[in-house]
C-alpha cells in the first residue's frame, strides 16, 4: 500500500540558488515530486509552460483564486503566484514527497495548515553582497529590478527564522547535501524511504549545519 507523501516547503530570496539546488536534489533522490505553480509573470528564456510554471493571465489567476483552487497564493515582485490544491493532494495521496517552491507569504499560509505537517527549509545566500553579484550576473534584470529584489530579500531573510531549517548556499554541493539530509531525516521519521527503498546514508556532520 502506498504511504502518503511528505510535504516540503523550500523558500529563498531571488538569486540564492534555490532552483539549481532543487534540480540536483530531485535528480539524486527518488520519490520526489515538484509542484508546478501558477504565475502571471512572463516566461523567461528556456522556460516551458506546464513544466516550470503554469503561465496564466491575471483574470484567469483571479478566477482560480476566487474558486478556492489554490492551496496558497501570493503577490511577489508585482506578479501573482499560486499552488494548485488538487495537484498537491493527488501527489501526496500517491505517496510522493512533494516540494513546494514558494515565497515566505505562501509558506506562512501552508504552515498554518497543521494537518499538512509540512517541513520547511529556507535557502540563504552567503551575504547580501554575494546575492547582488549573482543577480547582476544573470544579465536579465535592470538595476531597478535588482534593487527591488534586494529589498524583498531583506524582508524574506527576516522571516526565515520561522522555518524549520535554514541552509546557507555558499558551496553548492554542500547545500545540496544539506537539503537532501533534511528530506532523508523526515523520511526516516516514517521508518523507511519512499517507494519501499532503503534510506541512503548521509553524513552526520551535516546535522549541525542544518
Amino acid at each position: 500500500m502506498s504511504v502518503p507523501g511528505q510535504l516540503f516547503i523550500i523558500s529563498a530570496p531571488s538569486g540564492a540558488g534555490k532552483t539549481t539546488i532543487l534540480k540536483q536534489v530531485m535528480a539524486d533522490l527518488p520519490g520526489l515530486a515538484f509542484s508546478v505553480s501558477h504565475t502571471t509573470r512572463t516566461p523567461r528564456a528556456g522556460e516551458v509552460n506546464g513544466r516550470d510554471y503554469h503561465f496564466v493571465d491575471r483574470p484567469s489567476f483571479e478566477r482560480l483564486r476566487t474558486a478556492g483552487d489554490f492551496l496558497e497564493w501570493a503577490e511577489v515582485h508585482t506578479n501573482f503566484y499560486g499552488t494548485s490544491r488538487s495537484a498537491v493532494a493527488e501527489q501526496l495521496t500517491a505517496g510522493l514527497d512533494v516540494i513546494l517552491d514558494i515565497d515566505v507569504q505562501g509558506a506562512s499560509q501552508v504552515r498554518s495548515i497543521r494537518e499538512l505537517a509540512a517541513v520547511s527549509l529556507f535557502i540563504l545566500p552567503p551575504s547580501l553582497t554575494e546575492l547582488e553579484k549573482r543577480l547582476s550576473g544573470r544579465g536579465t534584470d535592470s538595476a531597478e529590478v535588482i534593487r527591488l529584489r534586494l529589498e524583498n530579500a531583506l524582508r524574506e531573510i527576516a522571516a526565515s527564522g520561522s522555518y524549520d531549517h535554514r541552509i546557507i548556499n555558499d558551496q553548492l554541493e554542500e547545500a545540496v547535501e544539506m537539503v537532501k539530509a533534511v528530506i532523508l531525516a523526515a523520511r526516516s521519521h516514517c521508518g523507511r524511504g519512499r517507494n519501499g527503498d532503503p534510506l541512503p546514508e548521509f553524513p552526520d556532520s551535516l546535522g549541525a549545519r542544518v
